[in-house]
């Protein structure tokens, strides 16, 4: 069952089953993350304090900036895989935190906040949002572990995240504070930038076999985060219906064998492959396969990861 399962979200999740993407389609507004144009581009652009370069990762646009100066920095790695940087295999964190922003995953499930809700707060992202704490851990981690290896080069400022509201004691804050309480992961996201910056430099030109030597640290990288943040916030499901619970923890089940392909997080198959993602969260009444409002592609990945995690269950 679960090799079944496997290759079925293989087949479903393949590029060549999607329509064919091309870089004039890629240039439209609609496929880059909400408010992409709006977010930070460099560390200039967040305010200083006490010293310190001061970001808040509660807030959607600044998350996303995290990200957005990620790609910007690495850009060079990448030259020889498509213009704009489409080839950049970081594309995945914001195209699926995008993704998340735009389906109101980031808002407060609970509704006792008006966080992340267009009467309230829309840029808000809630730390009772179980995606949000699991993302996280893959846009601080990445860009402190960015920060350690000298992506930026030599800063004048330590960087330092703000904390939420609540909740504190599940963040880290700053390259000190991370490297205190889950030093692995920083090695693991650090080792992703220091990798990427010796291909670049031992060859001139990053090649199809570093590209894939890339998405094994990357990889390696983005699973370690995920099986930290699981058991710290299986606590945040609570507050979601149980459909959309479980696909939650299907989709963090999934992102195993997704690593193991070294799927490639590129632009264009990240457009792609994302297409085949619920378009809202689910709620009580969504009971597969009969959800009106989903389309078959969507419905079959649905239950597919679903499959595949009880697979896992049951061989343990």
């Amino acid at each position: 069952l679960g090799i079944h399962a496997l290759l079925v979200v293989t087949v479903a999740l393949s590029p060549a089953t999607a329509t064919a993407w091309t870089e004039n389609d890629a240039i439209r507004e609609a496929v880059y993350p909400p408010l992409w144009d709006l977010a930070p581009e460099s560390l200039l652009d967040f305010p200083v304090k006490d010293n310190k370069i001061v970001i808040n990762a509660w807030d959607y646009q600044q998350r996303l900036g995290m990200y957005k100066i990620l790609l910007n920095s690495s850009i060079k790695y990448f030259a020889t895989f498509g213009s704009q940087n489409f080839g950049n295999i970081l594309w995945g964190l914001p195209l699926q935190h995008g993704w998340q922003f735009r389906t109101g995953r980031l808002a407060d499930p609970s509704k006792v906040t008006s966080c992340g809700y267009g009467d309230g707060d829309p840029l808000c992202i809630s730390v009772r949002s179980w995606w949000s704490c699991m993302n996280y851990y893959l846009s601080a981690l990445p860009f402190l572990g960015a920060v350690e290896a000298g992506l930026f080069g030599q800063l004048q400022y330590e960087v330092e995240l703000l904390p939420p509201e609540e909740q504190r004691a599940d963040f880290c804050y700053s390259v000190a504070d991370c490297r205190s309480q889950i030093p692995k992961l920083m090695d693991d996201w650090k080792a992703y930038f220091e990798v990427n910056n010796f291909f670049f430099m031992s060859s001139a030109t990053f090649s199809s076999f570093h590209l894939d030597d890339a998405l094994h640290f990357m990889w390696r990288a983005h699973v370690a985060s995920i099986a930290y943040a699981l058991p710290k916030f299986h606590d945040r499901l609570k507050y979601l219906p149980a459909s959309e619970a479980n696909f939650g923890e299907d989709w963090a089940n999934g992102v195993d064998f997704i690593a193991a392909t070294h799927f490639s997080t590129d632009f264009l198959t990240t457009n792609n492959f994302q297409a085949f993602l619920p378009q809202r969260m689910l709620t009580e009444r969504d009971v597969l396969p009969s959800v009106s409002d989903f389309s078959p592609q969507q419905k079959r990945v649905l239950l597919s990861l679903r499959a595949l995690h009880k697979a896992n269950q049951l061989t343990g």
